[in-house]
């Protein structure tokens, strides 16, 4: 064996391991109103940050040392203080902006909770139902998700087809499948106001938050949310747009679904569909975005697919898969927008 390649190796162990501790201190942070109490403010000792947030001494002192060995804090050794910088703070400090990253701590300390669990699926090939992910991972997904959705959907994403959005102007329909907390409905209502917008999502809990969400805005006349599928929608109820954003791979009976979603589009209707930017070829797929969303799909989108007795397509299908699932629905007409993007791949798909 090379002893260099063991050596090197084992300090990538290292490397990944300190990786998973930055995530969950920075979740910490973002929790606990850290990153936001320190946005701005310069140069802080340890008393200040204690002051501002409130929080227990013996913590915060850790955590701003932890959060200077990972570089997200700046600290200057001959004054004891730590500055967030403005950069760090364009991520970290953001929350509603289409460049936030707090969503993400989120989502991997919710995961993480549930390893043991997916261990075990490994020997039984069970899952984790969504249930299980508790508060913490429908934060997660929606802190992630509302700045992009509220900033870019309608706007940039949408002005890939224009078609679509002068029906839209014009008191078309919408639907996004999927919704969650409905930050893409929302988006929707509030960019066409002619337009009638619609959520569906089988989860009760996501569904609550959306409708609490469009209450807050006075939207929920024109934007209306269901905790059912696209199949129990009332018969003949056809949309000029429908959308479904990192959802197609949960899918627990993905044909039958999409099947359901090409019944229901208009004549010259379109499907919008949002996926990981995941390659084809493995070989292209060395990178932290596909390391990221196959830890996401191992933890979370296989699983609880499984769990609800679906195929668990996992989160990393790729074009190629992508364009199989659809014509296997029965879609005719494939294709990927110039749209772009780190970590996310756009489709029209039409009949």
């Amino acid at each position: 064996m090379d002893k260099q390649k063991i050596a090197a190796f084992g300090g990538r162990v290292f490397d990944d391991v300190a990786g998973l501790m930055t995530i969950a201190m920075a979740y910490l942070g973002v929790k606990a109103g850290l990153f936001n109490a320190m946005s701005g403010k310069g140069a802080l000792g340890a008393e200040e940050v204690i002051r501002a947030t409130g929080l227990q001494r013996r913590y915060v002192e850790e955590w701003l040392a932890g959060m200077a060995a990972t570089g997200y804090l700046e600290h200057d050794s001959a004054a004891n203080t730590y500055t967030l910088s403005d950069e760090n703070a364009f991520l970290l400090a953001s929350e509603g902006t289409d460049h936030y990253v707090g969503g993400i701590f989120y989502q991997a300390v919710a995961n993480m909770a549930v390893a043991e669990n997916v261990a075990d699926s490994f020997r039984t090939g069970a899952g984790v139902p969504f249930s299980h992910y508790g508060e913490e991972n429908l934060v997660g997904l929606d802190l992630a998700n509302r700045g992009i959705y509220e900033q870019r959907f309608a706007s940039y994403w949408l002005g890939k087809l224009p078609e679509t959005t002068a029906r839209l102007e014009s008191g078309g329909r919408a639907l996004d499948v999927g919704c969650g907390a409905g930050r893409v409905t929302l988006a929707l209502a509030r960019a066409f106001p002619a337009a009638h917008c619609v959520g569906v999502d089988l989860d009760s809990d996501s569904v609550a938050m959306a409708r609490e969400a469009a209450g807050a805005e006075s939207l929920d006349g024109r934007a209306v949310f269901h905790d059912h599928g696209v199949e129990d929608l009332p018969p003949g109820e056809t949309f000029d747009l429908i959308t479904a954003c990192d959802a197609v791979h949960d899918f627990a009976t993905p044909v039958e679904t999409l099947t359901a979603i090409r019944e229901r589009l208009a004549p010259e209707g379109v499907f919008f569909l949002v996926e990981p930017n995941i390659h084809d070829d493995p070989r292209d797929n060395r990178n932290p975005v596909a390391v990221m969303f196959y830890g996401f799909s191992l933890l979370h989108c296989m699983s609880q697919s499984l769990a609800n007795g679906g195929p668990a397509l996992g989160a990393c299908m790729g074009p190629a898969r992508t364009e199989a699932l659809m014509n296997k629905a029965g879609f005719s007409r494939f294709e990927e927008l110039p749209i772009k993007s780190p970590v996310n791949r756009f489709y029209a798909v039409r009949v």
